[in-house]
């Protein structure tokens, strides 16, 4: 126990809270710009509907118990939404002059492992096929969604701009 009776972790938490609240103030947040988004290119509302197709579902299928039919065929949707985020967004470029940037890295390694983590199953490697779809939900959402929130991007600017 820490000083004053509280755990370390207990004061981890009121410390995380602390930043929170003084990021949601300095930011000031806002009701999102949803019109940002209808006047956005169609190949990024494609990316951003199957993107957040894929988180949703992506959620699911982390939650939920493993091998059911319910998995199969909600994972089977989570591979196609994730392979169209992952297409997708090799035609969006306008951040980097009409270049490919670091963050389509993720883009291809998810076009890569998809069929790797499908084929890993069918061979019955549970384990790497959990690895790798995983890997693919924080890596390929998580992670590349975080970077969508960066100054000057298009999610950064619907809820924070």
């Amino acid at each position: 126990m820490a000083a004053y009776g509280k755990s370390i972790s207990q004061a981890a938490m009121g410390v995380g809270a602390a930043v929170a609240i003084a990021a949601v103030i300095a930011l000031k947040p806002h009701a999102p710009n949803v019109s940002l988004i209808a006047a956005a290119p169609t190949v990024v509302q494609v990316h951003l509907t199957a993107a957040l197709m894929a988180l949703a579902i992506g959620i699911v299928l982390m939650m939920r118990v493993k091998g059911t039919t319910l998995h199969k065929v909600l994972g089977w949707t989570w591979v196609v939404a994730m392979g169209i985020t992952a297409v997708s967004s090799l035609f969006i470029r306008g951040m980097n002059h009409g270049h490919f940037s670091f963050i389509h890295l993720l883009s291809g390694w998810t076009i890569v492992a998809l069929p790797g983590a499908v084929y890993a199953i069918r061979r019955g490697k549970v384990s790497a096929h959990r690895r790798a779809m995983t890997a693919m939900f924080v890596g390929g959402l998580l992670l590349a969604g975080l970077f969508t929130f960066i100054p000057g991007r298009l999610m950064w600017s619907v809820f924070l701009g």
